[in-house]
């Protein structure tokens, strides 16, 4: 990890000394950012690292010979706004590695891994992808797997042609470096989830954290959601996807295990007729349970502070 030089701007050295514009970042460079910015290595720049981080951001475009870099509280709260309206995607406040990969200019090869315009439609193809590249099925994505995946992508962007293997193991190993957050030296499945992004997991919408009670039409719209074959079943695949959508409402970090023991006491509690799939019958248990909880009973008192969220 890079060390910090008190009073030093570290975005400074990757702007163009002329027109101030930043350079093209390496992946290597990339990774050196990420580092430096994110201090306790959570994933995230957020709290103080943020602060500065946004701070050195709009100052790098200052020369170094100048005398002082003022930029008054006001006019700072501006840019902050703007950029992380621009650039904090799903709105939590801080920036992630796939966000400061926009934020920052880096080599078009490279910046094709991170999927920003171009996330899943599901945790359902998620899994599918999954499980064709940890081709041992040992649960984890492992660097020679990661290597066979990152060349599939730039595959499908044509560009496989343009990178050489050296080139790929260098971004195999930032990738891991990047999202391998138990340092382990491979991606479990909650590592793999932040390099390969789903459009929305959907049982994050309001209505499975809200006061308002599902309803037939919202179990419909799961239903179609999971069962992507349209054979009556959630199963393989689709009960994974499913599972990894719930498994991301508990926790941040998760596993293949985590995703087994998960499956075997959903099956265990509400798969009726023991079939090992989900019908819809056996997932409307599972929704309206999930609902139940986040819904007071009726007659009883909000919570202090909900009664600003009725409206």
């Amino acid at each position: 990890m890079a060390t910090k030089e008190p009073g030093k701007n570290f975005l400074r050295q990757f702007r163009d000394k002329s027109t101030r514009d930043f350079k093209e970042l390496t992946a290597a460079q990339f990774m050196d950012v990420w580092n430096h910015y994110d201090e306790d290595g959570n994933g995230y720049i957020e709290g103080v690292e943020l602060e500065q981080f946004l701070a050195e951001l709009i100052t790098s475009a200052c020369p170094a010979s100048s005398s002082r870099e003022v930029l008054s509280a006001v006019g700072f709260s501006e840019l902050k706004a703007a950029v992380m309206e621009a650039f904090d995607c799903n709105k939590d406040g801080r920036i992630e590695i796939g966000e400061l990969a926009e934020i920052l200019p880096m080599e078009e090869n490279f910046l094709l891994l991170f999927r920003r315009d171009n996330p899943l439609d599901s945790s359902v193809e998620f899994m599918k992808i999954w499980r064709e590249f940890d081709s041992d099925n040992s649960g984890y994505i492992e660097a020679d797997e990661l290597k066979s995946f990152l060349r599939h992508l730039l595959k499908q962007a044509k560009r496989d042609a343009d990178i050489t293997e050296e080139q790929l193991i260098v971004y195999a190993d930032t990738m891991l470096q990047l999202f391998d957050r138990n340092r382990d030296g491979k991606l479990q499945l909650s590592e793999m989830a932040k390099l390969l992004p789903v459009r929305e997991n959907f049982l994050c919408r309001p209505i499975f954290k809200g006061r308002n009670r599902i309803t037939k039409d919202d179990i419909v719209r799961v239903f179609k959601l999971y069962d992507r074959d349209g054979n009556g079943s959630i199963e393989n695949e689709e009960l994974h996807g499913f599972l990894k959508d719930l498994m991301e409402l508990i926790h941040e970090d998760y596993d293949a295990q985590d995703l087994e023991e998960c499956k075997s006491t959903l099956l265990k509690n509400c798969d009726r007729n023991k079939d090992g799939k989900i019908n819809f019958d056996e997932l409307t248990l599972v929704l309206m349970a999930m609902n139940n909880m986040s819904c007071p009973e009726e007659g009883s008192e909000p919570a202090p502070g909900e009664e600003e969220d009725q409206e």
